[in-house]
């Protein structure tokens, strides 16, 4: 899952706790999912610490706290990936690090290189077209999701079709 837009609603460059703001239903689709044994990870594109918004720390500090909340619930995240790159940053990255910014598929690979996934069992649901491009580069299903989507729905029909 993409964070800015499918966990929480995307007021652009979401760093601190106090403007983390829930999705309906998220928890309760990452729990559904936990409770039918898939992994759930976030994979987002973080440029705002490349671009001098936040710092790293803001990112791991923010999926700390999202991972807390989401335990409270009875619900977790298996792994979190993110890419600071930008191409408009002056900071130096490597081309691996590169790789990782969607819709290229570095972030993917690092998590199949991690984790044994079915990628016949897998999905990418996001909120922007690269989302979906990173999707079809790894030849995983995808989920474009809008801003009233029912991600509770959407993950009960995708466990639907592929149990």
């Amino acid at each position: 899952m993409d964070r800015d837009g499918v966990i929480n609603e995307d007021s652009g460059y979401v760093h601190k706790i106090k403007e983390f703001i829930w999705k309906k239903n998220l928890i309760k689709a990452i729990k559904y999912l936990n409770d039918n044994n898939f992994y759930v990870f976030i994979v987002t594109n973080q440029a705002g610490v490349s671009r001098g918004y936040y710092k790293e720390n803001d990112v791991i500090k923010l999926h700390q706290w999202l991972s807390y909340e989401l335990n409270k619930k009875g619900a977790y995240i298996d792994d979190f990936f993110y890419s600071l790159y930008h191409e408009s940053s002056k900071k130096k990255f490597t081309h691996r690090e590169k790789k990782l910014r969607k819709p290229d598929t570095g972030m993917i690979k690092l998590a199949m290189s991690k984790w044994k996934i079915l990628s016949k069992k897998s999905i990418v649901i996001g909120d922007k077209e690269t989302d979906i491009e990173m999707a079809k580069r790894a030849n995983l299903k995808s989920y474009l999701m809008k801003d009233k989507t029912n991600l509770l729905k959407v993950v009960k029909q995708f466990h639907k079709r592929v149990i």
